[in-house]
């Protein structure tokens, strides 16, 4: 029971309005019918993960993207229980190291591709590459066109590798991610959580989003759209997430695989024949 078409709709992002669907949006539900969606979105990933390990085949990457406290790995927890660990990977990537800015910036991401019949999440997405690095001056204006360039093909290519490509931005207000700060400094449990960049990104929040919503207008094509998720409601980003991901298995149409039995049903039964 995940959420209808219709309603994902409101996830796509649309060029000529941008990050127009608001952090706090709540589809007109209740906590209570976020929660019993949830259950029955869950259910229903466990049975597609199994068809798309079975078929050994096509695989799902997930591209997670989202600001500092916007719950990318509470969102990756929460949603993925349950399913086969045999074929869930989430890979993680912080700023590159001193030798990965050696590489081409695309090189760490290939690494981590899924294979055959596996489902990836990437915490934190190759765009990192293009919006972070031009911010922080790694890179000039030249520089991020040939990277944006280098991602719309790269995106071509997977499609081209039979990895079904889902990318997502979790999107939070600013007060949201203070109040989330804010906790984190309450709970001496999360403290382990808060680095130095966090009050600069947060200062600078606007700036940030103003820096995504053009790399989402430069890279949302009909192919591999970006789906902007309202997330200051934890169960409700829990629920779209799940949702999008149902979705993109529905669009797969993965069937049960019927291959050529090695041995009969008779031949089994005759090599251990019922006790008396």
């Amino acid at each position: 029971m995940r959420l209808a078409d219709t309603l994902l709709q409101h996830c796509l992002y649309n060029s000529d309005t941008g990050l127009s669907i608001a952090p706090d949006y709540d589809f007109g539900m209740t906590q209570h019918e976020y929660e019993k969606r949830l259950k029955a979105v869950r259910n229903g990933l466990d049975r597609q993960q199994q068809l798309l390990w079975a078929n050994k085949g096509p695989a799902l990457l997930v591209w997670l993207q989202g600001p500092d406290c916007s719950g990318k790995d509470g969102v990756i927890r929460n949603s993925l229980r349950g399913l086969n660990p045999q074929g869930v990977r989430v890979s993680d990537f912080q700023k590159p190291s001193d030798s990965q800015r050696q590489e081409n910036f695309l090189a760490r991401y290939r690494q981590h591709l899924p294979a055959a019949g596996g489902l990836t999440v990437f915490n934190r997405t190759p765009y990192e590459g293009l919006v972070s690095d031009l911010a922080d001056g790694y890179i000039d204006d030249n520089q991020a066109a040939g990277r944006l360039q280098q991602l719309l093909e790269f995106e071509a290519n997977l499609a081209e590798q039979g990895i079904h490509l889902l990318k997502i931005y979790l999107h939070i207000s600013k007060a949201e991610q203070k109040n989330r700060l804010r906790q984190r400094f309450i709970n001496p449990e999360k403290h382990w959580k808060i680095s130095a960049a966090d009050l600069a990104g947060h200062q600078n929040f606007h700036a940030i989003e103003k820096n995504w919503n053009q790399a989402f207008k430069q890279s949302s094509t009909l192919s591999h759209p970006w789906h902007i998720v309202p997330a200051n409601n934890k169960p409700l980003r829990n629920l779209l997430f799940c949702s999008l991901i149902a979705q993109k298995f529905e669009e797969m149409d993965l069937q049960w695989p019927q291959p050529e039995l090695p041995f009969s049903l008779e031949t089994l039964d005759q090599s251990c024949p019922p006790v008396d």
